[in-house]
């Protein structure tokens, strides 16, 4: 980890505007950090939580050049995923939660929140100046992250960000027949969600598919910040152990919504042509097939639209998780083109 990296967490609340308090983490290198940089605002998949960003922050900051500035870089959780998860509790489960519904939990409720916290519409971030409007906003999403990166411009006063980049997009048409079958909902509904402790859910992970290729501090990070003690309002008569954050109906029922996916694909031309979009997808179609991703290209966002577009070989859908040093790579390589072209971000392709 880079030693000269600080951060600090803050709890948002946008109540009584919106009903679900968030938790942010702001990092920041005092060193270098400068009010003309950029700020960097990251959004994570599902079923995870904002530290799953914190290898690939660290690993961005020790390979900054001098020449590129940033002023700081923002995690944000879900209302329904790491400690918001928590404060959260109770009304998750007003209708939030409900599996045997296709779109319960819409993935717009994370684009509204990431909305909310980059308008200002809300309190909780004293002693650092949040006026997201003034800063040089860089978004980044992963997988339903970047869709609510996507979905937080179509809300009003609207965020005007320099650049957006989106790791392996889930973003597919609404008529896609693969929803036949939502082998992630599927998957979800099934999973194990109780262990006697951190020691035995890690023990467990790190022997398994996907958790056993995933870099060795995210998966420590996922353990320590993806887990709760018991007792909970899910399992409220099992007095030991840990069970998840995101509980597995809260994980089930997000992956079940469409709208938000389709809204996304219905928007983000109109989006990719005010905002240079740069969109990650690793080489391993191992969620969305060739063909969805080929057609999100040319008829979703448009390939004249994308500022750039990467594949990163041996990685798959979990790039954050497996891939983090090369995330940062990314993203320090188009922030720094952008710098050096003097404009926000860049159309050319690479």
């Amino acid at each position: 980890m880079n030693a000269s990296v600080r951060s600090s967490s803050y709890i948002f609340d946008p109540r009584p505007n919106y009903p679900m308090r968030l938790t942010a983490t702001r990092y920041w290198d005092p060193a270098t950090s400068s009010p003309d940089g950029y700020t960097i605002v990251c959004a994570h998949a599902t079923g995870f939580h904002k530290e799953h960003f914190e290898p690939t922050i660290h690993d961005l900051y020790a390979i900054l050049p001098k020449s590129l500035k940033i002023r700081e870089v923002w995690t944000v959780d879900a209302a329904n995923s790491g400690a918001a998860a928590d404060l959260n509790e109770e009304y998750l489960r007003w209708g939030f939660d409900d599996v045997s519904s296709p779109s319960e939990v819409g993935w717009q409720e994370y684009g509204r929140e990431m909305h909310a916290f980059l308008a200002g519409l809300g309190t909780g971030l004293d002693g650092v100046d949040s006026d997201f409007s003034k800063h040089r906003l860089v978004l980044v999403g992963h997988s339903f992250g970047a869709v609510a990166q996507i979905l937080a411009q179509t809300f009003h006063p609207q965020i005007t960000p320099e650049i957006l980049i989106l790791l392996e997009i889930t973003c597919y048409r609404p008529d896609d027949p693969r929803e036949t079958s939502n082998y992630l909902a599927e998957g979800a509904a099934k999973r194990r969600d109780v262990w006697p402790s951190r020691d035995a859910a890690y023990e467990q992970f790190k022997s398994r598919q996907p958790w056993k290729g995933w870099d060795p501090r995210v998966l420590k990070l996922y353990v320590d910040h993806g887990l709760r003690p018991l007792p909970s309002l899910e399992y409220p008569h099992i007095n030991e152990g840990v069970t998840l954050r995101c509980t597995r109906r809260q994980e089930t029922a997000t992956y079940r919504d469409r709208h938000g996916v389709a809204t996304a694909y219905r928007t983000i031309a109109s989006i990719a042509h005010r905002v240079p979009t740069h969109l990650v997808y690793g080489a391993i179609a191992n969620h969305l097939r060739p063909e969805q991703i080929d057609d999100f290209l040319d008829n979703g966002i448009g390939r004249a639209r994308i500022a750039s577009l990467r594949r990163v070989e041996g990685a798959g859908h979990l790039i954050v998780q497996t891939h983090p040093k090369v995330c940062a790579e990314i993203i320090v390589e188009i922030l720094a083109k952008a710098n050096a072209a003097g404009t926000p971000g860049t159309r050319s392709r690479l």
